[in-house]
């Protein structure tokens, strides 16, 4: 959802948040991804211990939250749209990484430059984006509304 967001204001499209933009989402950068299957390998259970379930994730943030974020920074409009999930308007998250910092995960997160690295990220590529595969055309249920696209080509770059 990051990355649309990012490539959808490198366009000049609006962000689109489906639904009330209360749902949220765990999110983890690829280096900590790899970092933290490092980090299992080298801590394996002792024969005979209980399985642990060790959460990838870094930080957790509600989509409305972080299509904000990304607006601030790019200077992007929001748009809300029906949301194609069968999910809650809103929910909370509640995952934990303790075990992962416990063995030595430095987290990345958006405030320590990944939003930043993102945003260049998004500009360089721009041209590469397909204004007519933004807005999501699946449907979780049968009659659900869709939205119409908001852009169908690039506006000038200025």
């Amino acid at each position: 959802m990051l990355n649309r967001f990012l490539m959808q204001a490198a366009i000049g499209h609006p962000l689109t948040v489906h639904g009330t933009g209360g749902q949220t989402r765990a999110f983890i950068h690829i280096r900590d991804t790899v970092r933290c299957i490092e980090l299992a390998l080298e801590n394996p259970p002792q024969a005979g211990d209980r399985p642990q379930v060790l959460n990838q994730v870094t930080e957790t943030h509600q989509v409305g939250g972080l299509a904000k974020l990304v607006a601030d920074i790019m200077g992007a409009d929001i748009a809300y749209l029906p949301n194609p999930r069968r999910e809650a308007d809103e929910n909370d998250l509640a995952v934990r990484n303790d075990q992962f910092l416990a063995l030595g995960l430095e987290p990345t997160k958006l405030s320590d430059g990944l939003l930043e690295e993102g945003r260049e990220i998004a500009q360089r590529y721009r041209d590469r984006v397909d204004p007519s595969k933004i807005i999501a055309r699946s449907v979780w249920r049968k009659g659900m509304e869709t939205a119409e696209d908001l852009l169908t080509d690039f506006p000038p770059e200025g």
